[in-house]
């Protein structure tokens, strides 16, 4: 393994800056791993995330999905208990599950809520927020549409928020995809990143963007020629 790293290490400093195109090709060439690495993207934005005016959030529903199954709980109850079961929802619940949580029981990837349920769910705040798990209503995860945000979730609905450095992850799929499925997410969540630019934003936005596999290295990305096409 030690070699391999190292030669690919070797190749993607030789390549320097890539275009989108020529990244995902480099990710799927020097994927070594056993298992199917996630590909990741990095932007580096212009932004200040301690101004609240600057900060940069959102999600997108990424066309192919991101490779993962997403095991989704849902605080609900009387119909829209039944609609979320019908959506395909992993865990609904009320009381019991709070409690199962308060307990300790995690066993899930995203949560959703009626809006009714959240004086209930916030008792769970010290327990899900730092681990990004409360549901919220910016994100769409409040909501009495259960069965569309059980779906989109399903379906490959990421959700991204500029960290203090104001860099943004955003997982795109997995290597083993097609080049073309990670093409399309990766368009597709840079179509989101750049819709969303606070108005307070001066200078240049994107500022930088890579790609890297969960084992590889980033391999970083000509920001000029990919605004350019845009």
């Amino acid at each position: 393994m030690g070699k391999k790293m190292q030669a690919a290490k070797e190749k993607v400093e030789r390549e320097k800056e890539c275009t989108l195109e020529e990244a995902v090709g480099l990710i799927k060439e020097l994927a070594y791993a056993k298992f199917d690495e996630t590909v990741d993207m990095a932007v580096n934005l212009g932004v200040d995330p301690r101004k609240s005016d600057q900060m940069v959030r959102g999600t997108v529903v990424l066309p192919h999905g991101t490779g993962k199954k997403v095991r989704v709980l849902v605080f609900a109850k009387g119909e829209k208990e039944k609609e979320a079961r019908d959506a395909g929802a992993d865990y609904v619940g009320a009381e019991d599950l709070i409690e199962k949580i308060q307990q300790g029981w995690l066993e899930f990837d995203k949560a959703v809520a009626t809006p009714d349920m959240m004086g209930l769910v916030g008792k769970l705040g010290k327990i899900l927020g730092p681990r990004g798990l409360m549901p919220n209503p910016k994100l769409g995860t409040v909501t009495f549409d259960i069965a569309k945000a059980v779906k989109e979730i399903k379906a490959g609905k990421v959700e991204y928020k500029a960290e203090k450095a104001g860099i943004v992850h955003v997982p795109i799929g997995k290597v083993s995809f097609g080049s073309d499925k990670l093409l399309e997410n990766a368009r597709v969540v840079l179509d989101s990143i750049i819709k969303a630019k606070p108005a307070t934003s001066k200078g240049k936005y994107l500022k930088k963007l890579s790609l890297s596999s969960t084992m590889g290295s980033g391999i970083k990305i000509d920001v000029g020629k990919l605004t350019a096409a845009k």
